[in-house]
């Protein structure tokens, strides 16, 4: 009977030795196909995540633009919605003022009516009147500078609401300007009002149309 020991197989111990081989091979710096086919997966999934996080920064990027936007938006239309009862208010005050100083110039129907009842008030009193001079001033003088008077308070109403609306865009908003025709209308309210300051001034004051005297009683 052979009693001979057959030596034990050494298989177990090549298996131990890859892993001792994989360990040295990492450690001296070489990477097993093994390794470098687990990299080449990982390149995708870290591009993935990286256009995945370029992605949503860019979607929060455009999400911000769009609330700044929006709120621009909503600033301008709240400038426009200020900046529009301004523009109507100045445009209806420019045709008030030109309307005013058409009307003074053409006679207003509030300085007739004054000038009617003035004429009344002096029939009246020229019945006491002891001179000539007197019982003119009376039935004529005092409506005539009444008429004057009404009609130069509205041209003077008109000059000043003309110049104020030229005026006003220099206290308001910087670059804010009138419409053109606003201007145009302004600045003709201007030249009526002046001129039927002037008119009427020298009317009331006796210097353009002068009250007619009576003649010297013959002796």
């Amino acid at each position: 009977m052979d009693t001979t020991k057959t030596p034990a197989p050494t298989a177990p111990e090549a298996d131990s030795a890859e892993p001792k081989a994989a360990v040295e091979a990492a450690e001296a710096g070489t990477n097993t196909p093994a390794d470098l086919k687990k990299a080449d997966a990982a390149e995708p999934a870290a591009t993935t995540e990286a256009a995945t996080t370029e992605a949503t920064d860019a979607a929060a990027t455009a999400e911000v633009l769009d609330d700044e936007l929006a709120q621009t938006d909503e600033l301008d239309e709240d400038d426009e919605t200020a900046e529009q009862p301004s523009g109507v208010a100045a445009a209806a005050s420019a045709v008030v003022a030109a309307g005013l100083g058409l009307v003074a110039l053409s006679g207003s129907w509030v300085s007739r009516v004054i000038a009617e009842r003035q004429t009344l008030i002096g029939q009246i009193e020229s019945a006491n009147a002891t001179t000539t001079e007197a019982k003119i001033e009376a039935l004529y003088g005092n409506a005539w500078h009444l008429t004057a008077l009404v009609n130069g308070v509205l041209s003077t109403l008109a000059l000043l609401v003309a110049v104020f609306v030229l005026a006003r865009p220099a206290f308001g908003a910087p670059g804010r300007t009138l419409p053109t025709w606003v201007r145009a209308v302004s600045w003709a309210a201007v030249a009526l009002g002046a001129i039927g300051v002037l008119l009427f001034g020298l009317m009331y004051f006796d210097i353009l149309v002068p009250l007619p005297t009576a003649p010297a009683a013959a002796s």
